[in-house]
């Protein structure tokens, strides 16, 4: 007898490890991120992840998709789909789960980061 998953768990329920150097994506945030390059037209885009000055707390993060790495970018691939990082965004990131969630509320790309120090009330932006 097979553990069935529920559809609507949090995959947040298991912790995820993810060394310094690294960014990892969860499953649902690898197929989303297909889905949503397939909606602007893109299919097979990367998805860039980065930070930039701003926000409430400082910094914010920010999404867009390319269709090629730039020579210093770091690239990580899960479950099909990859991410592209800068090398200044990545000594903020390094350590990161890419997650993606969904509530009544709101939906869209969470990024679950250890160094973090604090973020604002509305989870738009952080400091470090």
């Amino acid at each position: 007898i097979g553990a069935k998953k529920h559809p609507m768990k949090d995959e947040t329920a298991t912790e995820i490890v993810v060394p310094k150097d690294q960014l990892a994506l969860t499953e649902r945030a690898a197929m989303k991120i297909g889905q949503l390059a397939e909606r602007e037209g893109k299919l097979g885009a990367m998805l860039r992840v980065g930070i930039q000055g701003g926000g409430c707390s400082g910094l914010s993060y920010v999404f867009s998709f390319v269709d090629k790495a730039e020579a210093r970018d770091k690239t990580f691939e899960a479950f099909g789909a990859k991410v592209v990082v800068d090398p200044k965004s990545m000594l903020y990131l390094g350590g990161t789960v890419l997650e993606w969630q969904e509530s009544l509320m709101k939906s869209g790309f969470v990024l679950k980061n250890p160094n973090e120090v604090k973020s604002c009330s509305c989870g738009e932006s952080f400091s470090v």
